[in-house]
């Protein structure tokens, strides 16, 4: 009842108390209960899935004071327990602890569960599979409200890497879901190879499976997604172009299609682009903490929005002039300090600083083994090295450069073309089906 008044009306706040109450006792038969049952995993995605949706919608419908009555404020200001973020965090935790499935995880990582998939035999489901979808509902909700690296850790001891484990593979829903909100913290903290390598994975995911759902009543929220996470992809690219050469050809010839020219923008630098992409491909961020209700015009609507959106920018506008830099170093095998900065204009103290957010910038966290999703080493992404040495002979600080070129692995590429030229061969010498005969008339 509740889910589809969601999804064909605007709830009233009494109709979204009531729906708390409603997963208040669903969940307490649960956790404190004998379940003993089977029932399809797809409706025990949808229960957590739904759940999360309508704490979400009550979050942003409670952040709209300035459209609300006095009347209004006050009943909101008496259900301050109602979809708390504290209380939802807690159902999700005590799904997981009572469902033992980090115990689980930990002792095989999920080949069992997802031989079965997901109905271990002589045993009930219905706990198993609400703990292991609660943690993707943990990221979900703290990407929602920004605290991203805490995101990636309630994800333990989920390896988003080992995807021949990973059950999320057989709920198209959960699986999008699981990626896009992985990968968007990723490009939050600045992991940018971690973030394409998700993208890619979910991208050709989608790209296998969309066409099994054309009749689908998520077909729409498929596509629709798809789009967000290649607007994402531009944006990890545009910040880190490394990221190119690690997509599949399929992935990689989309994401030209859709954003070829706007990506050359984007590598010179231009913020408008970085922002419409972000706008577009960004999930609806809620506040943690209920507005201030005695002063309705302090706070809008938009205001978790317009909180992670300053902090992408400033991302953005910390490497703004560095592609120009980088191009006038890609010129010169060396060059002096004094040149170089004559040549971008600006004084000695100045480059320095913009070489030094350069060699920072070349840099970046990589998830390196292991199951958890927060850990990784440092790997060079550039394609260009350099180092500032001095002249011995005039005094002269120079930049020394040294290619530093990733070389893009092209066998997959020329072995799946070879196949398909072969598949056309093979079809063209093929002898000439003979026309079958007509059927005589029966008279």
């Amino acid at each position: 009842y509740f889910r589809h008044l969601y999804a064909k009306t605007q709830p009233s706040l009494r109709a979204r108390c009531q729906s708390w109450d409603n997963y208040c006792d669903l969940f307490g038969v649960i956790l404190h209960g004998n379940v003993n049952m089977l029932l399809p995993n797809a409706w025990l995605w949808s229960m957590v899935d739904e759940f999360l949706y309508q704490f979400q919608s009550f979050a942003q419908y409670r952040a709209k004071l300035s459209s609300k009555s006095a009347e209004e404020i006050e009943l909101l200001k008496r259900c301050d327990k109602v979809w708390n973020i504290l209380d939802v965090l807690n159902v999700l935790q005590a799904l997981i602890d009572k469902s033992g499935i980090v115990a689980e995880l930990e002792r095989d990582g999920g080949a069992e569960l997802a031989a079965h998939e997901g109905y271990i035999p002589n045993q009930s489901n219905v706990l198993r599979m609400l703990g292991y979808f609660s943690l993707v509902g943990q990221l979900r909700v703290h990407c929602l409200i920004g605290d991203y690296h805490t995101a990636l850790q309630s994800l333990y001891p989920l390896n988003l890497f080992e995807r021949t484990k990973l059950y999320t593979v057989v709920l198209s829903g959960c699986h999008i879901t699981l990626y896009y909100y992985a990968s968007f913290a990723y490009l939050m903290l600045q992991r940018y190879t971690d973030a394409g390598r998700c993208l890619n994975t979910i991208l050709s995911y989608i790209h296998r499976v969309k066409q099994l759902h054309a009749r689908n009543a998520a077909y729409d929220q498929i596509l629709k997604k798809n789009e967000q996470m290649y607007a994402l992809l531009a944006l990890v690219v545009g910040l880190c172009p490394a990221v190119q050469n690690t997509l599949d050809e399929h992935v990689l010839v989309a994401l030209k299609d859709k954003y070829g020219e706007k990506l050359q923008r984007m590598f010179r630098g231009d913020e408008g682009l970085f922002d419409e992409a972000f706008m577009y491909g960004c999930p609806k961020f809620i506040t943690a903490a209920p507005p201030a209700y005695d002063n309705p015009s302090a706070a809008g609507p938009q205001e978790a929005y317009l909180r992670q959106r300053s902090l992408f920018l400033r991302q953005v506008g910390g490497v703004a002039r560095l592609p120009l830099l980088k191009q006038y170093l890609l010129l010169y095998s060396s060059i002096s300090l004094p040149k170089l900065a004559g040549l971008l204009e600006t004084d000695e103290a100045t480059l320095r600083t913009a070489l030094a957010c350069l060699k920072k910038s070349n840099y970046c966290l990589q998830w390196d083994g292991g199951r958890d999703m927060t850990s990784g080493s440092f790997t060079s992404t550039a394609d260009i090295d350099f180092y500032i040495d001095v002249d011995t002979a005039s005094g002269t600080e120079l930049v020394m450069l040294s290619d530093n070129i990733t070389t893009r692995h092209q066998a997959e590429l020329l072995s799946r073309h070879i196949v398909k030229f072969e598949a056309i061969v093979r079809d063209l010498e093929a002898p000439p089906v003979a026309a079958a005969a007509p059927a005589q008339a029966a008279y």
